[in-house]
C-alpha cells in the first residue's frame, strides 16, 4: 500500500465522514462509475463551485474501488450494496489516489510541485511491482505502461481539485500549460487506464490543441445535468437531515424554512434545486445560521474586478444586490483565464466558483449567505461611487423607517434617483423596486427580506422579518404615478399582514407591531412621497 497508490488514507477520509451524523449517502454514483470501469479507458471531470462535496465523492470512489482496506464496513451499509455488482468490484482495483491541493499547499514552485508527485508515484509503483523490470524508465507514466505490458494491470485514477494549481501565486502561464501536458500524458492514449475520475472547480482548460485533454467528458453544474443529484443537498435530504438534527440537538434554534433562506438557491443544468451541503451541515452542526463560506482566494480576486468595474460590472453586482437578475452568457471556461476583461467573463466566473447561480440565461445572487457577502463589499468599497453612497445611505433610511420619518425617507429615496448615474430610468415598478432594495440595504443586519412574497390574497413588495426581539415587522408596497395612500390600502385590501400570523409568526420574533409602508413615485414631477401606518397584530 502507498502513499498515492491504494492509500489507506482515502478509506480513512470517507470513513470519518460516513459516521458523521449529518452524511447523505451518494453511493448510488457508483452504479455508473462500475460501468465506466467495465468499458475501460473512460475519463470524466466533475466541476462543481467550492462546498460541494467534490472531495467526499472523490474519496468515495477511491475507497469503493482501491485495494488500500476492506470497506465493507462501510459500504455494506450504503445504497450501493443492493447493486448486483457491489461485490464484483468493492476494493478489488488498484487505484490511484491524488489530492493535488497537498502538494500544491507545501510547494514554492512549480517544480517542486510536480517533482514531488512523481517521485511518491514511482516509490509506489516499485513498491508495488517489484517483479517488473523499469531499466531506465523515469518517468511514472513510463512505469505505468511498463507495468501494464508486464502484468496486464489497469488502473482508476481519482484526482480531487486538479486546478487548485491554478490558485497559487508562483504558477505562471507556461506552468499552466506543462500541468496541462502532465495530466493529458498521463491519462490520454494509454492502455493502462480503466477510469479516470476528476473533480475540481475549473473545467479542464483548452490551451492549444497539442496540450488538450480532449478524451475527458465534463460534467458542470450550469451546462450539464449527469451527475447533478450527487453534489449538493436536495430539498428531501434536507429534510431529512433536518429530522435528525430535532433528534441530536437538545435545544435546536435553527429553523427548517432559514435554511432554505441562507444556503438554498443554487440550480442544475437539469432544473435540480440545491443546497450548499458544508453550509447546512456546519448550521445544523453548531446549531446556528450564519455565514459559513469564506472570502479569500477566488472570491477576494473576482472581487478585485467589481471594485475596478472592469467592463461596467459593478452596475450588474448592485443590481443581483438589490435582488435582480441580470442577463449573461455563462462561458465557464472564461474563469481558466488569469486576466478577465468582459462582464460575461466576470459573472460567468462568479457562477463557475459558485457566488452566482445560472438559469434561463440570466444571473443572480442564490441566498442569504452570499446576498450577505456580497452586500458587505458594497457597503465596505469607497471606490464603487454612487453604490457605495447608496449603501450607506441604507442605515439612514431603516432608522427614518422604523422611526415614521416619511421626510427623510422622501430625501434618501430622491437622492438615490438624482444620483449622477443612475442604475435604472424608473419606467416601471420593477425599476422602482430595484432602487428601494438597495437603500434598504443594512436592513439584511437585522432583518430576512423577502421580495414578491406570496402574502393573504397577492403578492406584498417586500416583507421585513425581524431576527431580533422587539423589532416591527415591515411590509413594503410601492406603487408608481400612484400615491402611498394607495400602497397602503392595498396592503390592507389584500391582507398582506396575514404573513406574520400563524405559522410565520412562530418562527420570527417581532413585538406583534407592523409598519405598513407606501412608497410612490411620480414620473411627471420626478418625486418620491412616503407614508407609514402602524398595525397591530
Amino acid at each position: 500500500m502507498g502513499y498515492y497508490l491504494n492509500s489507506k488514507k482515502v478509506y480513512s477520509l470517507y470513513e470519518s465522514e460516513a459516521v458523521k451524523p449529518y452524511f447523505v449517502d451518494k453511493s448510488q454514483m457508483l452504479i455508473d462509475l462500475i460501468t465506466l470501469v467495465e468499458q475501460e479507458n473512460n475519463h470524466i471531470c466533475i466541476t462543481r463551485p467550492r462546498r460541494f462535496g467534490k472531495s467526499v465523492m472523490a474519496t468515495m470512489v477511491g475507497a469503493f474501488f482501491g485495494k488500500g482496506a476492506d470497506c465493507s464496513n462501510i459500504f455494506d451499509t450504503l445504497k450501493i450494496a443492493d447493486y448486483e455488482k457491489y461485490r464484483k468490484h468493492l476494493n478489488q482495483h488498484d487505484v490511484i489516489y491524488i489530492d493535488f491541493s497537498e502538494s500544491a499547499n507545501i510547494s514554492n514552485n512549480y517544480d517542486d510541485f510536480i517533482n514531488r508527485i512523481q517521485k511518491m508515484l514511482s516509490r509506489d509503483l516499485h513498491k508495488a511491482f517489484p517483479s517488473v523490470d523499469f531499466w531506465d524508465a523515469a518517468y511514472p507514466v513510463e512505469e505505468l505502461r511498463l507495468i501494464h505490458e508486464e502484468t496486464g494491470t489497469s488502473f482508476i485514477f481519482v484526482f480531487d481539485e486538479w486546478d487548485c494549481i491554478f490558485h497559487k501565486t508562483y504558477i505562471t502561464k507556461d506552468d499552466r500549460e506543462r500541468y496541462i501536458n502532465f495530466l493529458a500524458s498521463l491519462t490520454k492514449g494509454t492502455g493502462y487506464v480503466s477510469l479516470s475520475y476528476m473533480t475540481g472547480v475549473l473545467p479542464v482548460a483548452k490551451y492549444s490543441s497539442g496540450s488538450t485533454i480532449n478524451n475527458f467528458n465534463e460534467y458542470t453544474m450550469a451546462v450539464q445535468p449527469k451527475y447533478s443529484e450527487y453534489f449538493g443537498f436536495s430539498d428531501q435530504e434536507v429534510d431529512m437531515l433536518y429530522e435528525r438534527y430535532l433528534n441530536y440537538e437538545h435545544r435546536p434554534v435553527v429553523a427548517r424554512d432559514d435554511l432554505r433562506l441562507w444556503y438554498d438557491g443554487y440550480y442544475t443544468a437539469g432544473g435540480i434545486r440545491l443546497y450548499n451541503p458544508r453550509s447546512v451541515v456546519l448550521a445544523l452542526t453548531n446549531n446556528c445560521l450564519a455565514s459559513y463560506w469564506t472570502t479569500t482566494g477566488p472570491y477576494s480576486e473576482i472581487s478585485t474586478y467589481i471594485v475596478n468595474d472592469v467592463d461596467g460590472v459593478k452596475k450588474d453586482v448592485a443590481l443581483m444586490a438589490a435582488g435582480e437578475a441580470v442577463p449573461s452568457k455563462v462561458e465557464e471556461f472564461a474563469a481558466t483565464a488569469m486576466h478577465l476583461s468582459t462582464r460575461d467573463e466576470i459573472l460567468s466566473a462568479m457562477v463557475v466558483y459558485g457566488f452566482l447561480n445560472y438559469e434561463n440565461g440570466k444571473v443572480h445572487i442564490p441566498n442569504k449567505e452570499l446576498m450577505d457577502e456580497f452586500s458587505r463589499t458594497i457597503r465596505k468599497e469607497k471606490n464603487l461611487g454612487y453604490i457605495y453612497n447608496l449603501a450607506h445611505a441604507s442605515d439612514r433610511m431603516l432608522r427614518a423607517t422604523l422611526s415614521r420619518d416619511t421626510r427623510t425617507m422622501e430625501e434618501i429615496l430622491q437622492f438615490a434617483h438624482d444620483t449622477e448615474t443612475p442604475l435604472l430610468n424608473y419606467n416601471n415598478e420593477t425599476e422602482l423596486t430595484a432602487i428601494v432594495n438597495l437603500v434598504y440595504l443594512a436592513a439584511r443586519d437585522n432583518y430576512y427580506v423577502e421580495r414578491e412574497s406570496k402574502s393573504g390574497e397577492g403578492y406584498a413588495d417586500f416583507i421585513f422579518y425581524p431576527e431580533r426581539q422587539g423589532d416591527d415587522g415591515i411590509i413594503l408596497e410601492l406603487k408608481v404615478d400612484d400615491t402611498p395612500e394607495a400602497a397602503i390600502q392595498q396592503i390592507k385590501n389584500r391582507k398582506y399582514i396575514l404573513k406574520f400570523q400563524g405559522k410565520m409568526a412562530e418562527k420570527r420574533r417581532h413585538t406583534g407591531r407592523v409598519l405598513m409602508v407606501g412608497i410612490g413615485y411620480s414620473k411627471k414631477d420626478k418625486n418620491h412621497h412616503c407614508k407609514i401606518e402602524m398595525m397591530q397584530l
